[in-house]
Formats: C-alpha cells, structure tokens, sequence
C-alpha cells in the first residue's frame, strides 16, 4: 500500500492518532514493534496558529519514527490552511486532518466529527489544505453524524476528488462515539466502490491478530488502523505482523512487556516530570490487557495506579512479577 510515494507494504497495520496517547515514546515503541505508520496527538488549527506551547510541542518528531503523520483538526479554512503550512516545516510525511474526533469538546464546536454536519465546509476545508500544502494529505472520518445519516459512501468519492492520498473509516459515526461494534460493512462498501483508487484503511474494534486478518480478507481495505488495542500494549503490532504476514500466533514474553510499560513510564517522566510524568503513563498501565484478570489483585492494582514515584512503581512491578510471573522466560 502506497501513501503518495511512501510505500506502507503489503496489509499495513498503523497506529491510530490518539489524545493524550500518542507521545513521542509510545510512537516509537509501536514504531518498533511493527506499526507500519504511526500517527501524533491531533493538534488545534487554531491553536496552532496562536503558536499556544503545548501545542506546539505536539509537532515535534524522530527520525526513528517515520514514517509519521501528523493529524490536525479545526473547522474554518483559513486557519486549517495555515495550521497545514505551520504542520509542513515539521516535515511530516503526511499530514492528515481530522473528521472524525467525536468528542464534545471538538464535535460540538464543529470540528472533528462535527464537520460532517457541514460538508460543503468539510469539503472546501480538504480541498483548501491539499492545494496549500507539497505533503501528501489524507483524512480520518466517520461512517456518519449518526445512524440516519451514514455517509461515508457518497462522501468518500467527493473526498478523493479534493485530492487526499488515502481516506481512514472509522466504522461507527459520531453518535455512537465508542460505544456498540463498529460497523465495517460501509467500510467493505466504500473498498468495493469502482470509483475509489486511493487506499482505503479501516478502524474500530481491531483488539486482537484475528480482528486485523478479518477486516483485510473480509473488508479487502488496504491498511488496518488500531487504536484504543494499542493502549497499554504496544506489541500488539508485533502479534498483527506475524499472524497477518506468516499467520503465526507469537507470545511475546512477559518480561518484554515489563519493560515497554516502565520504558514508557521512565521516558514520559523525562519528558515531563515525576508527577506529570505518571499521570499521563496509568491509563496505559491500567489498560494493559496482560495485568488483567489475575486472581487477587485488585490491592496490587490500586496500589499501583495510587504509586506516585518511580521508585514506588518500580518496587509494585518487581512484586508483580514475583508474585504472578516467577517463571518468565524469553520465548520470543
């Protein structure tokens, strides 16, 4: 699968962009551990634009990453043209606009998801970015504003028509936000569109190696984007790579999966602080899926998301392991 001239490989799996998530170090994680793409935070046009810090700071990128898309969103063309030209001296590989975010905070004010009440504006914004910019652009979207209005077939040719590269579905529309199943049979639809020629990458529920093979042999979309699967376990990507490529289970070892989270935790403390640090590290600690369903420990776990040091969390995974792991061995 192509991007432009950036050649993803056969059935890529890529890292959804994700707030909150998405740092640097977790990027690269993924990034080793097989995503074929990884994608920043989304950022603010407008906050972009009035050069707000935080904001800025999301744009910064390794060369270890790439390829790497930044995602921005907003709801007026002007400032999304100029936030695109703002993104392009970061030197991205791609940039990609968000439609589908379906937050209040950023639906509710007319962007994200919020455009797909207007498309004449969400159109005129894609074609606005693309014509502004020399970067491959691409957009991540929904099926819809909600279950009366499922779009995406009639809006995914108009998109490709203002010139992106690829389009990205997520199988729910807005009003369902995260909850039910995602719906990838608009998403087959759109694939199977004679007039489609760009990539068509599909989102929404892809949690396990199983998920990721379906949606490419039942939905035939040229690339898989996980999201909310990769929280607390950026491996996952290598499970997707080896059951996809050679179709091979692979059990990645305990131990290796230790030492993500406290890279992650160590680094996202560098980057930040020790408090902030952690604060931003416990939702990937309490999503981590291989600390699920062990007998007891529920204390463990309150500790563990209660832990205000480094060092406290260094001592609570020594014991885990210890307690729960004692015979971890490299089997990968």
């Amino acid at each position: 699968m192509k991007i432009g001239n950036i050649d993803l490989g056969n059935r890529p799996v890529m890292l959804a962009p994700m707030e909150d998530v998405t740092d640097p170090s977790f990027r690269l994680i993924c990034k080793e551990q097989g995503a074929a793409m990884v994608y920043t935070e989304f950022v603010s046009a407008e906050a972009l634009v009035r050069d707000i810090p935080s904001t800025v700071r999301k744009l910064q990128i390794n060369a270890e990453e790439r390829p790497v898309a930044i995602q921005i969103y907003g709801r007026e063309p002007e400032a999304m043209v100029e936030a695109a030209k703002i993104v392009e001296k970061a030197q991205p590989d791609i940039i990609d606009i968000n439609f589908g975010c379906p937050v209040k905070r950023v639906a509710g004010k007319g962007a994200g998801a919020g455009m797909l009440r207007d498309i004449p504006k969400l159109l005129d914004i894609t074609e606005s970015v693309v014509k502004a910019v020399n970067l491959p652009v691409t957009v991540k979207t929904r099926l819809g504003w909600d279950c009366n209005s499922k779009i995406i077939g009639d809006l995914g040719p108009r998109l490709q028509d203002c010139g992106i590269a690829a389009l990205t579905v997520h199988g729910r529309t807005r009003s369902q936000m995260y909850t039910g199943e995602a719906d990838w049979e608009p998403i087959g639809e759109l694939k199977a569109d004679p007039r489609m020629e760009i990539p068509i990458i599909g989102n929404g529920d892809i949690t396990s190696p199983e998920k990721a093979l379906e949606a490419f042999e039942k939905f035939n979309v040229d690339g898989v984007m996980v999201g909310r699967g990769s929280i607390g376990a950026p491996w996952i990507f290598r499970e997707m790579k080896e059951f996809i490529g050679k179709g091979e289970k692979i059990e990645i070892p305990v131990e290796k999966k230790f030492d993500m989270l406290l890279r992650q935790l160590r680094e996202s403390i560098e980057s930040k602080d020790e408090r902030r640090g952690i604060l931003h590290i416990r939702r990937h600690m309490a999503a981590t899926p291989f600390l699920k369903g062990l007998p007891d420990f529920r204390p463990t776990r309150i500790r563990m998301l209660r832990a205000n040091t480094l060092e406290e969390l260094e001592e609570i995974f020594k014991e885990i392991k210890n307690v729960y792991f004692p015979a971890t061995k490299e089997t990968v």
